[in-house]
């Protein structure tokens, strides 16, 4: 008479751990390919070009963070204002997912059509966040906007919940802009964003950064702010090109552990004329 062997549970045990780990395998790689396509639609975002003007320079660097399979909606821009004066924002969206970038895309996309009917930071800030509340997503950002008239030096900012910028002048001053800000765009609705007025001298430079540059688990905000100030410092004395600077920035936000995007965008007066292309 013949007897059934009872299933070995050591087998039984192979099989669900086998099985486990081909499912945490399909996981992995889908979050994979999530973060690679949230990258592709970042990189895709931001501008290949950015405006010049006699005696401005802009230069920009930007990383994009994968730590934990994640990605966020950092973003930067530079484009020139009907009036022939250039618009430069910077922001964050919150979250860290294909949705982020996606939104991120619609908030810089929005930024931009609007410029065309205004280019008054705080009006424009206002017009975007009324524009993003409209969409009723989940979703909001930070952003500081500012406007550069390259035949005065003044620049105009305003922002919304973000990071405030860092100066610096060519005699040695640097410091934290001290401006006043709004909420972030697309929490609440009516928001006045007030408008600072700067003058960018010769030599001199402006340094918009996202907080995965300054603020992190080995850094904190006013540590981070402080780090860029003396860079700015500096590059400013020293007539430093505002590309090397930038790079020094990025670089510097090594230290601060994040697991975030980082952008940064330099502003540089260094009086000259840009080069004109031969007939």
């Amino acid at each position: 008479m013949s007897r059934t062997r009872p299933p070995d549970d050591g087998d039984e045990l192979l099989a669900r751990l086998g099985a486990l780990t081909a499912q945490a395998r399909e996981r992995a790689e889908l979050q994979r390919s999530q973060v690679e396509l949230a990258i592709a639609l970042q990189r895709g975002m931001l501008p290949r070009d950015l405006p010049a003007a006699d005696g401005f320079h802009l230069a920009v660097r930007y990383t994009p963070a994968t730590h934990g399979l994640s990605v966020g909606g950092d973003w930067y821009d530079a484009f020139r204002l009907p009036d022939g004066r250039i618009g430069l924002s910077i922001g964050d969206v919150q979250g860290h997912n294909i949705e982020a970038a996606a939104f991120m895309g619609q908030v810089r996309a929005g930024l931009r059509a609007l410029a065309s009917v205004t280019g008054e930071p705080g009006d424009l800030l206002a017009r975007t966040n009324e524009l993003l509340l409209s969409l009723g997503s989940d979703l909001f950002a930070t952003c500081t906007f500012l406007r550069l008239d390259p035949a005065t030096g003044v620049l105009e900012s305003a922002r919304a919940g973000h990071i405030p910028c860092v100066w610096a002048t060519a005699d040695g001053r640097s410091g934290i802009a001290d401006d006043d800000g709004g909420p972030p765009l697309g929490v609440v609705p009516g928001v006045c964003y007030p408008v600072t007025r700067y003058g960018l001298t010769t030599g001199g430079v402006f340094v918009l950064v996202t907080d995965g540059v300054v603020e992190g688990p080995s850094m904190h905000l006013d540590e981070g702010l402080d780090q860029v100030v003396r860079l700015a410092g500096v590059a400013a004395v020293a007539g430093l090109d505002v590309a090397a600077l930038a790079g020094a920035v990025i670089k510097g936000a090594e230290r601060v552990g994040h697991a975030d995007d980082a952008a940064v965008l330099v502003i540089g007066h260094d009086g000259q004329r840009a080069p004109r292309s031969q007939p």
